[in-house]
């Protein structure tokens, strides 16, 4: 899941939004959230859902899903508190949102991980990966490729850096005595296959990690190049200025919060958000039936 479902996310989301370029300059400045209350909402039904994401995995009720569970959640919580200590740390004020943001990436570090790690294992995944993703996310934006393209919830960070991050320390982490599985031999299918991380004595499977990162990164930018370019040759990937600059309106037909668009609900601009003297909307006349 690490590599497979959230990496190859995270580099078609950012190969994507490098594609079909920027949203308007006055969207990309105004960072307010839409509604934080539905955010948090959101994020513990995502919370929830994945404990049957990762415990699912095995398709049985046994140790295996149990310690898969156990670990999901260890780790997301770490990584969650990990993030707001660097809020704290780096003199920023912990938000909602940066709390989410380090609960999407415990979520998606130790998916990879969750039924090949033990608790300790779990908890340091949290740790590095949340250390991880708050620097990338927070500083290496600010450089070349990441500044110029306009990924707009920040995936190649939260999908993209946890899933690599993620995926990579399955094999620095991985306990040989935490998932036994079918192998071969000249019996045929025989039960006591293990796997070992680098912190057990073995660097292969942290090798063929790394290799497995670099050949889904490569095939998924490449693919979704092409893939983008073939549509785009039929549908128009982008709006038009004219159809960005009015909204929701030019696409569904209406706005979805009209209050915010001054030719819908406020003619002078917001009350107490817009700059100047902004005049309040003139009440509807009293109705005289």
């Amino acid at each position: 899941g690490g590599y497979v479902i959230h990496l190859s996310a995270g580099v078609a989301g950012f190969v994507a939004a490098a594609v079909i370029g920027p949203r308007l300059q006055r969207d990309r400045e105004i960072d307010a959230p839409n509604n934080v209350a539905m955010v948090a909402v959101g994020a513990g039904l995502l919370w929830l859902g994945w404990n049957g994401f990762n415990g699912g995995d095995p398709y049985a009720s046994n140790m295996s899903a149990a310690a898969a569970v156990l670990n999901t959640n260890l780790c997301t919580a770490v990584a969650l508190l990990v993030w707001i200590a660097w809020d704290y740390l780096t003199g920023r004020k912990p938000s909602l949102i940066g709390t989410v943001n380090g609960m999407i990436v415990g979520l998606v570090a130790i998916t990879p991980a969750a039924g090949y790690v033990n608790g300790w294992g779990a908890i340091a995944m949290g740790v590095i990966a949340s250390t991880i993703v708050y620097f990338a996310l927070n500083y290496l934006s600010r450089l070349r490729p990441f500044r110029n393209v306009d990924d707009t919830l920040g995936v190649i960070y939260t999908h993209g850096f946890a899933g690599l991050a993620g995926g990579l320390l399955v094999g620095v982490f991985a306990d040989p005595q935490m998932a036994l599985f079918y192998k071969t031999s000249k019996h045929g299918l025989v039960a006591g296959g293990a796997v070992a991380g680098l912190v057990h004595g073995n660097a292969t499977l942290l090798k063929w990690q790394f290799f497995a990162a670099l050949f889904v990164i490569c095939w998924t930018g490449l693919i979704t190049f092409l893939i983008l370019k073939l549509v785009g040759l039929f549908i128009p990937l982008r709006m038009s200025e004219k159809n960005m600059e009015i909204g929701d309106v030019a696409e569904h037909g209406h706005e979805v919060y009209p209050s915010d668009v001054p030719s819908l609900g406020y003619p002078n601009g917001i009350p107490g958000v817009t700059g100047g003297a902004a005049e309040p909307p003139v009440p509807a006349a009293p109705s005289t039936a």
